[in-house]
């Protein structure tokens, strides 16, 4: 008897713990921020013009979790700015390399 009655409060437990961290995720701020100077850093090394298909993949990113921020699906609108700085490095990267080739 005993037993069962522990078992069904740390079910019970286990369930609000569940719902209340998959109800608290936090807004990316810092992500968006992220992402959205890495972009700036990779235009203002030229990626417009050298590395265009991989500075709009990574604005594509950000508009994206700009629309999730918005949604308040936070989780998604983080993994989506995540991916927006990272396209934006790469971007930079592949910008920085083609400049330098050419020099």
């Amino acid at each position: 008897m005993l037993a069962a009655r522990t078992t069904a409060f740390l079910r019970s437990v286990a369930i609000v713990a569940l719902l209340f961290s998959a109800g608290c995720e936090s807004m990316p701020v810092q992500e968006m921020s992220d992402a959205r100077q890495a972009i700036m850093a990779a235009k203002e090394a030229g990626a417009e013009e050298h590395a265009a298909e991989a500075l709009l993949a990574a604005e594509e990113s950000l508009h994206s979790a700009e629309k999730y921020l918005n949604s308040k699906n936070y989780g998604v609108a983080r993994r989506e700015a995540l991916e927006a700085k990272s396209r934006a490095i790469d971007a930079l990267r592949l910008s920085e390399a083609t400049r330098e080739s050419q020099n």
